[in-house]
């Protein structure tokens, strides 16, 4: 089983729109209400893969029972922890010439609510996966993902940490099986700018020094290269498409690499191929990929 943990949920409300005058009326072309959060957007793409996934995280108000509801009727498993206060935050992805994201503030959530989640997670076997992903509500620690990870080291499960700045840093220091920073992140982290396969490899290796497994970078439309728990490096070129939609297609390629190193008997090149084929089909889609979307793109590279 692969359990994902969404801290901060979100209603992503996708508008799009041919040329946005600012200060004055504008009328959408189209739009998109879509249950996001990275761990969501995770257990989803799962789901669509027949992988066994139950998506967790805390829900709240209005825009929790929606969530809720979108992913009853994808039929993706679920377990999520209802918040008495508040609701789960509407982010904005206004799609024009440039993409722009307004990311609105999520519920207060108290160390009562973290420690329902922890007491979920510790039920979980050395044969599961936990990815821990997104963003952190503003009142938790920078820590917090590390403290969860701390709490659950003892089931043997597999931690997959897809996060950045500090809490990815934090987190680094228990080990994670896989993370998957992009090249953006990766910079920032460091501080440098990155133009060479060579420079991502060195970097990559820093935080595999640093506590990590494996590392998969995500390229954009490169592709993606993983630095595996041997040391090897392997690249994998992107497919062709047109770029639709790119939200979530991050963490469709975290599903992907999952359902690949799973049905492939743990087999990294398979699993890397997979999660390429998955990232670029959400990517050249309006919604989260669908197996047979995959399917095709990964008979392609």
């Amino acid at each position: 089983m692969i359990y994902t943990v969404t801290l901060n949920p979100s209603l992503d409300y996708i508008i799009t729109i041919d040329e946005i005058n600012i200060g004055k009326l504008n009328e959408a072309d189209n739009y998109l209400v879509l249950a996001g959060g990275k761990g969501i957007n995770v257990s989803l793409v799962l789901n669509n893969l027949g992988i066994d996934t139950i998506a967790t995280g805390f829900i709240a108000g209005f825009t929790g029972n929606e969530i809720i509801r979108q992913l009853d009727e994808s039929s993706c498993k679920h377990d999520f922890i209802s918040l008495e206060e508040g609701y789960n935050r509407i982010n904005i992805k206004l799609k024009s010439k440039e993409e722009t994201e307004i990311n609105a503030k999520g519920p207060t959530i108290s160390e009562r609510n973290i420690q329902s989640l922890i007491k979920k997670l510790s039920l979980v076997t050395k044969d599961d996966y936990i990815v821990l992903s997104g963003s952190v509500p503003k009142n938790l620690p920078e820590d917090i993902y590390q403290r969860i990870m701390k709490e659950v080291s003892n089931t043997g499960a597999k931690i997959v940490l897809d996060t950045r700045k500090k809490y990815l840093e934090y987190g680094l220091e228990m080990k994670p099986f896989l993370i998957k920073p992009n090249k953006d992140e990766l910079e920032e982290i460091y501080g440098v700018s990155l133009y060479f396969k060579e420079d991502i490899e060195k970097y990559a290796r820093k935080l595999q020094q640093s506590g990590a497994e494996n590392v998969l970078v995500s390229l954009d439309k490169d592709g993606a290269m993983l630095l595996d728990c041997m040391g090897q490096v392997h690249y994998q070129n992107a497919p062709q498409g047109k770029l639709i939609n790119s939200v979530g297609s991050g963490d469709s390629m975290v599903a992907g690499f999952l359902a690949g190193y799973i049905q492939s008997d743990m087999n990294y090149l398979e699993a890397l191929k997979m999660g390429v084929a998955s990232g670029s089909a959400s990517a050249f889609s309006r919604f989260l990929a669908t197996k047979k979307e995959i399917i095709e793109l990964k008979q392609q590279i």
